[in-house]
């Protein structure tokens, strides 16, 4: 695979959804910009020859041999971004699956399996909320009737996004016999962080994904002019919530794990009007299940002692939650020892994430020399990406046999 040819298939898709202000991607699930990228998909598919079928999830599957076969082997990623979000997460596995299924073409396989390249709906969760709502659905890791009293930011329900896109809101959720049919999958992933580019390698192969959760934290207190109360009878939800900022930054910190809050919700949002309630979104991730635990609970504590300080009142509601996934089956043992690839792991979450817990499963990473993810200055090499699809090829070729 030439790099030349990897920039050809990617700069058909690159255009969609980038924005001019900083050249970042904005693509959430559902809009007219997600229709369109998965319109390219399905073009691209049906160019190949591959039989399209849309699951009851919304979740797109081309495949290459009978889609009803067992064993099957399966790849892809996701289409859709975070706010301004980089080029190549989740865009890159989708690409490098096709090209893959070139690939395998051009070598001359018969595979004795069926293959498959996957798009997964609503991987970011950057519109509903939700992380990895596709496969969560397929899987049965989201109950369907909550996922349907999902809403966006401008109120839209989730059941109303995917009606118009003529998909029927009552047949979400699981889907076990599909599930049962998938033999191996493989998410190729650009990685988000600098750990190759340390290692001078294009390629890894993941080990585990850490454990992780979103949790909501809503802050009350007392609405008033900001001209005329005085500070000593002020009870601001502003101060506690810039308090547990601090108090997340430090103890991830203290923990060695990572913590954000990246989102915050402020009512009535006024420049000249204390807040009478304000909302904020945490991010925690860590290397083990107990350590995130207690890095949560050590925020929580001190965003109710500062509460109790100003006067105001703080609640935490955990929004999704995320065991570690331990990358230790056939498939990425084989990736593993095959492709002499560094093995590494990721405190990111992913569709394969989900799907470990079910089918055997691997995660290929391709160098980001810059580390950055989640932001326009993602990026990877055309020549990165082209050895990435080879790699990918090389394992699917294996898997099929």
């Amino acid at each position: 695979m030439s790099a030349e040819r990897f920039a050809a298939l990617w700069e058909s898709l690159s255009p969609v959804g980038r924005v001019s202000e900083d050249g970042g991607y904005v693509r959430h699930s559902w809009t007219d910009t997600d229709l369109v990228c998965r319109e390219w998909f399905v073009e691209e598919a049906l160019d190949r020859d591959l039989e399209v079928e849309i699951d009851r999830n919304g979740n797109i599957w081309a495949w290459w041999g009978e889609p009803d076969g067992e064993g099957a082997v399966v790849t892809g990623s996701h289409l859709d971004s975070v706010p301004h979000g980089g080029a190549y997460d989740g865009p890159l596995g989708v690409v490098s699956g096709l090209l893959a299924i070139d690939r395998l073409r051009e070598r001359g396989v018969t595979p004795s399996r069926p293959i498959a390249v996957v798009v997964f709906t609503e991987e970011e969760g950057a519109r509903f909320g939700v992380p990895c709502l596709g496969s969560r659905l397929l899987t049965g890791a989201y109950d369907p009737a909550k996922a349907l009293r999902l809403r966006d930011r401008e109120g839209t329900w989730l059941a109303e996004a995917i009606g118009r896109a003529g998909l029927d809101p009552d047949r979400l959720g699981p889907d076990p016999e599909r599930l049962a049919r998938i033999g191996a999958f493989v998410e190729l992933h650009v990685e988000q962080g600098r750990a190759l580019d340390h290692l001078d390698a294009p390629v890894g192969v993941a080990s585990a994904i850490w454990p992780h959760g979103r949790y909501r934290f809503d802050f009350t207190g007392e609405g008033n002019h900001a001209g005329t109360t005085r500070m000593a009878d002020r009870h601001d939800p502003m101060l506690t919530l810039a308090f547990t900022v601090l108090a997340t930054d430090e103890a991830a910190r203290v923990h060695g794990a990572h913590a954000t809050v990246g989102r915050v919700d402020v009512a009535p949002n006024a420049t000249n009007a204390i807040a009478a309630r304000a909302s904020a979104w945490l991010d925690a991730r860590a290397a083990d299940a107990g350590t995130l635990q207690k890095l949560v609970e050590s925020i929580h504590q001190r965003a109710e002692e500062r509460a109790r300080h100003d006067g105001t009142r703080v609640s935490m509601a955990a929004e999704s939650l995320t065991d570690e996934v331990g990358f230790n089956g056939d498939v990425s043992r084989l990736a593993a020892l095959e492709l002499g690839a560094p093995v590494l792991p990721t405190g990111a979450g992913h569709d394969a994430g989900v799907l470990a817990r079910h089918v055997d499963t691997a995660m290929l990473f391709v160098r980001n020399p810059t580390g950055i993810s989640h932001a326009p200055q993602e990026s990877a090499s055309d020549t990165d990406c082209a050895v990435g699809v080879e790699k990918l090829t090389d394992l699917l070729e294996r898997l099929c046999q």
